[in-house]
C-alpha cells in the first residue's frame, strides 16, 4: 500500500479541477489537475539565506518550474520526501512570466495505483525520438560495413556497436541540451555520421591532391564513435540522464578512448597509426577545453567531424525551439532555450 501520511491528496470535485488533464494541455492563468514527474530539485538560499528549492515538474511535451520556499506548506515534504524521479498528482495553477513555465502548487501526492484508471502510464513522461531506434541502427550500422573499406576498422566499429546495440538504440545523447531523450544519442550520431560522410565526399573532391588523403574510412569511424563515452558518462533514469561517478569524474571523451583502446586490442591488422588518428578524433572533437577535449584537432578528419558534431547539436536546439507552440504575433521564441537566445520566427503585420 502507498503511503499517504507526506503527502496531502486532491480533494474530489465535480468542477473542472476534478478531471485529470495533461500538463502540457493548461493555459497561463489555468487551474487543474494533472500528473507529473519531478524531474529536478535543486537547493538553494535567497539572499536573506532562506533555504528554498527550485522544482521542476514534467510531462513529455512540457517542463514547469515551482519554487518551493521555506515557509511554503511544501517544503518540509520537498525536503524530506521527494525525489527526482517520482510521479505525483497535482492540483496547480499553471502560468508563464519571464521566467518561463510555472506552476502553483495547491495539492500534491505520490501517485497510487488506482491512478492508472484516470489515465496515468509512466510512457507518458519519457519523450523520444520521432525516428525509430531499430531503423536508425539498421542504415548506421549499414553506412559502416558499405563505406568503410580498410576491413580491420570496420570490425572496430562494428564490434563496438554490437556489444553496446541495446544502449545504443535507448541513451539520450545529453542530461540537457541537445537530443536529451530516449534514442537522443543514436539519432544524433547517425545524423554527424550522414554529415561526415557527405563533407568526406565534398572535400576530397576539392582537395584531391593533399598529403595524405582525406580518409572517408576516418571519417566514418570518428562520426559513429566520437561520443561513445557517453554510454559510460550517462546513467539513463525516468527523469532523464544523470551522470555516472566515472562521468562526472572522467567524462565521455577519455571513457571514449579507453572503449575504442579495449576492442582495438582484439583486432589483427589494425593500422597502429590508424587507430592514433581515431583515438584523436574522439578526444578532440569538442575542440576546446572549456567545452571538454584536452586538445584541438590536428587533422583534417578530426576537424570535420568536430564541425558536424557541432552542427548537429545547436541546430537542433535551434529546430527544437522554432518547434514550441507560439502565439501568432510571436516574432521571436522565448530565451528559455539552451542556446539562451530569442530566435526570430519572422515579421507580423500589425494594424496601423
Amino acid at each position: 500500500m502507498a503511503k499517504r501520511s507526506l503527502f496531502q491528496e486532491p480533494e474530489e470535485s465535480n468542477d473542472s479541477e476534478g478531471i485529470v488533464r495533461k500538463l502540457s494541455d493548461f493555459e497561463s492563468g489555468e487551474p487543474g489537475d494533472c500528473f507529473a514527474l519531478l524531474s529536478k530539485k535543486e537547493q538553494a538560499e535567497t539572499r536573506d539565506g532562506k533555504p528554498y528549492y527550485r522544482c521542476q515538474f514534467r510531462d513529455v511535451k512540457r517542463t514547469v518550474t515551482s519554487m518551493i520556499w521555506s515557509d511554503s506548506t511544501w517544503y518540509e515534504q520537498c525536503h524530506n520526501s521527494w525525489q527526482t524521479g517520482e510521479y505525483f498528482k497535482l492540483r496547480c495553477r499553471y502560468s508563464e512570466n519571464q521566467y518561463g513555465p510555472q506552476i502553483e502548487i495547491e495539492r500534491i501526492r505520490a501517485i497510487l495505483p488506482e491512478d492508472s484508471a484516470e489515465g496515468f502510464d509512466p510512457a507518458d513522461f519519457l519523450p523520444r525520438s520521432r525516428f525509430d531506434a531499430d531503423e536508425m541502427f539498421k542504415e548506421l550500422c549499414q553506412i559502416v560495413t558499405d563505406k568503410i573499406e580498410q576491413k580491420p576498422l570496420q570490425q572496430l566499429v562494428m564490434n563496438i556497436l554490437t556489444e553496446n546495440a541495446d544502449q545504443i538504440r535507448e541513451f539520450p545523447a545529453a542530461s540537457r541540451n541537445h537530443h536529451a531523450y530516449r534514442s537522443g544519442f543514436l539519432e544524433h550520431v547517425l545524423s554527424v555520421t550522414k554529415t561526415a560522410l557527405y563533407l568526406s565526399e565534398k572535400y576530397r573532391a576539392y582537395y584531391p591532391t593533399i598529403s595524405p588523403p582525406l580518409s572517408e574510412d576516418l571519417m566514418i569511424a570518428g562520426a559513429v564513435l566520437h561520443d561513445i563515452g557517453k554510454l559510460r558518462e550517462l546513467s539513463t533514469q525516468p527523469h532523464g540522464a544523470d551522470y555516472t561517478a566515472s562521468g562526472q569524474l572522467i567524462g565521455h571523451i577519455l571513457m571514449g578512448r579507453d572503449i575504442v583502446r579495449e576492442h582495438a586490442i582484439q583486432i589483427e591488422g589494425l593500422d597502429p597509426e590508424t587507430l592514433l588518428r581515431l583515438e584523436h578524433m574522439i578526444v578532440s572533437h569538442q575542440n576546446l577545453p572549456e567545452w571538454g577535449s584536452p586538445i584541438a584537432p590536428h587533422t583534417p578528419e578530426a576537424l570535420l567531424v568536430h564541425y558536424a558534431d557541432d552542427i548537429d547539436a545547436k541546430f537542433q536546439m535551434m529546430a527544437m525551439a522554432l518547434m514550441e507552440p507560439a502565439a501568432e504575433d510571436q516574432e521571436f521564441t522565448s530565451r528559455q532555450n539552451p542556446l539562451r537566445r530569442a530566435i526570430f520566427r519572422g515579421q507580423v503585420e500589425r494594424e496601423q
